[in-house]
């Protein structure tokens, strides 16, 4: 199972994104909670792999994936489209 490195910022993201993309296309499931450091380079590579994983006729799926993580997509309003708005997630700040 493909899984997100502890860190996933700008500085590493390319890098990330092209190993990442390749495996989600054989198995589309991604473990995300080894995650702690991430900035919003980390929801440019989770597009890019629900796109590889599309385009292989897949569906992505993130497990594992940290309040922060959960926090920044849904502030960039891809929480649903990343599959991160399950439910399991904590709820989102009050505005």
């Amino acid at each position: 199972m493909p899984a997100l490195p502890s860190q996933l910022t700008i500085e590493n993201a390319r890098v990330a994104a092209a190993e990442l993309s390749a495996a989600v296309a054989a198995d589309p499931v991604l473990q995300a909670g080894a995650l702690t450091a991430l900035d919003s380079a980390a929801l440019a590579v989770l597009l890019q792999c629900r796109r590889a994983a599309s385009d292989a006729g897949q569906r992505l799926q993130v497990e594992g994936a940290p309040p922060k993580l959960v926090e920044l997509a849904r502030l960039y309003g891809v929480a649903e489209l990343l599959g991160l708005e399950d439910g399991t997630s904590p709820p989102a700040p009050s505005a």
